[in-house]
């Protein structure tokens, strides 16, 4: 379903109106939470993650409720039974949310900046994420390669948005290695991900616009018998495939810039 954008001056005041409302609870819930997650970094994980994902469901709570705004998945027989590396399509906050009420246990890939945001990067650095500095980019790559390996083996679903940045709706980047390597060097599956959360809820964006979000979760692709760059070409090209599909915006070819 395609985000219901309207014209009368009225209409655009409602949605303007709701965005509001949903910022200011977000951030309410925020400032209440935020403060929490660092004095359970004593306690087992589960219990940092079971907050975090009490604060996922109230977010999307507050989104569906105020702005209208929900989402359909297509493909969860397709999770398997084990834990493994997301390659998912980045195109706006949505997803950063949404994927931890589908996946368990779920940890980021995430530039070492946001960790340093009052509250919410708070609570990012007790999620055990994989922060990098993006400027160097060898030894990001040794810490993805390392890090994702031990929290695999803890059972962590690894989040990738192979992109490397928001990308808007009909246009893309090229596929950064990271997710291909860490899958062959490891032996996980890789879970492909699709959504076109960016015409809702664009990169940046205040207004949250109603509708349905089309979020599709691929087969896994194991890795044996695939090299790192067979597996990233074949999540590159389901994901593009199913962009074809639930996106109103043709695709652009990628940017020169490698992300």
């Amino acid at each position: 379903m395609k985000p219901l954008v309207t014209s009368s001056l009225t209409d655009k005041l409602n949605v303007y109106v709701r965005s509001a409302v949903f910022l200011v609870a977000t951030v309410l819930a925020t400032l209440v939470m935020g403060p929490v997650f660092p004095l359970l970094r004593p306690f087992p994980f589960e219990l940092r993650a079971r907050l975090a994902r009490a604060w996922v469901d109230y977010v999307l709570w507050l989104l569906r409720t105020i702005c209208g705004l929900s989402y359909a998945v297509t493909g969860r027989e397709n999770i398997p039974p084990t834990n493994g590396i997301i390659l998912c399509k980045h195109q706006s906050a949505w997803e950063t949310i949404a994927l931890q009420q589908l996946f368990p246990r779920t940890v980021f890939i995430l530039k070492r900046e946001l960790l340093r945001i009052p509250f919410l990067g708070w609570a990012l650095a007790s999620l055990e994420p994989i922060a990098i500095d993006r400027h160097d980019k060898a030894a990001a790559m040794k810490k993805v390669i390392s890090e994702g390996a031990d929290r695999l083996k803890r059972g962590r679903w690894i989040v990738i948005f192979p992109e490397g940045t928001r990308v808007p709706p009909g246009h893309k980047r090229r596929f950064g290695k990271s997710g291909g390597i860490l899958a062959h060097s490891t032996g996980y599956p890789v879970v492909p991900v699709a959504h076109n959360a960016g015409e809702f809820w664009s990169r940046r964006a205040f207004v949250k616009y109603p509708g349905i979000i089309q979020l599709r979760i691929g087969r896994p692709i194991y890795p044996q018998g695939l090299g790192a760059s067979e597996i990233n070409q074949q999540a590159e090209q389901w994901i593009d495939a199913q962009m074809t599909t639930i996106s109103r915006e043709p695709t652009a070819s990628p940017s020169s810039e490698p992300a």
